[in-house]
């Protein structure tokens, strides 16, 4: 689909932080940096799906738009929703309205409360629970029915449908589809492809890669709590060689279909994370300003990389 790029974003994601106060032997507290300088955004009509190794700063993106952290966490960062600053108190206004979770468990849902009432909430109506649960192939009788009644598939539905029933204008779907069918997968991802063709903003958190690139039109690379790419989809086919960054393009190349191409070593763990680029000890472009200096974020391409060597 062809996106009017000329519209602001409806999420704005510039050089965000994100650490936890830990303690350490003998009382001690330190700040442990598990995202930094991460920036990204998404437009209404958009879904931009979000991927990288597990540990790169995924789910953390989701709970700090949401302002969902725990209490040991600081951030920093510029966060935008509609051109306007995204304070705690706007999250906790929007949260569950236009901003809503399809979360990656449904250990999310209320064991103890019965489904039409967490769907229709403080809200909605019967009638619009009812028109969504026609729409999602969701019967009359789960209405009444408990989330332990639920199969998997029955139950992301109900997520999704929870998610949709306010008409939220930003969607953030965090690993929707573990577990699920293959066919279950592409139906949950295909409601997600037609909640952004009706106007919303969906951004998929996703390890089914595969997927994403059959209903995403950009895809966000992270890498060790930073974005090191963001490209439209176009780009992730064939051979890889339209992409900028060598991760990403290693990321390619180490899908099944691509027989498993593997580069050496492994992404860094917070608390030890390398100077300068965060890929430079992986990386076969690695020079001297690598190891010294943090890239930023440019435009090259039409997409988005950050790296210093990307032409």
């Amino acid at each position: 689909m062809e996106l009017n790029n000329e519209h602001a974003p409806v999420l704005s994601v510039k050089n965000l932080s994100v650490k936890f106060k830990m303690y350490t032997t003998g009382a001690k507290q330190r700040d442990l940096e598990v995202i930094s300088n991460l920036s990204v955004d998404i437009r209404a009509g958009e879904v931009l799906a979000v991927v990288g190794s597990s540990g790169s700063g995924k789910s953390l993106l989701a709970h700090s738009v949401l302002g969902i952290l725990p209490r040991n966490a600081s951030i920093s960062g510029d966060l935008q929703y509609n051109g306007e600053p995204l304070t705690p108190q706007l999250q906790a206004k929007l949260r569950g309205h236009e901003i809503a979770l399809v979360p990656q468990s449904v250990s999310f849902l209320d064991p103890l409360m019965r489904i039409d009432s967490q769907v229709i909430g403080t809200t909605a109506t019967r009638e619009k629970q009812r028109k969504i649960f026609e729409r999602y192939q969701l019967s009359k009788a789960v209405e009444r029915m408990y989330p332990h009644q639920l199969s998997g598939g029955m139950a992301r539905r109900v997520l999704v449908a929870t998610a949709v029933i306010g008409e939220a204008k930003l969607i953030i779907a965090d690993e929707p589809t573990p577990g699920l069918s293959p066919d279950l997968a592409r139906e949950t991802l295909q409601n997600f492809r037609e909640l952004a063709d009706q106007g919303a903003a969906v951004m998929l958190i996703t390890h089914d890669i595969d997927l994403a690139f059959q209903i995403a039109d950009r895809i966000a690379v992270f890498y060790a709590g930073t974005t090191v790419e963001v490209a439209n989809v176009a780009d992730f086919q064939g051979d890889g060689s339209q992409l900028r960054h060598p991760y990403s393009r290693a990321f390619l190349a180490a899908l099944p279909q691509n027989e498993f191409r593997a580069i050496s070593g492994f992404q860094p763990y917070a608390g030890a994370l390398p100077e300068g680029c965060l890929f430079h000890p992986r990386c076969k472009y690695c020079t001297q300003e690598c190891k010294e200096r943090t890239p930023p974020m440019r435009e090259l391409r039409g997409g988005e990389v950050r790296c210093i060597h990307a032409t």
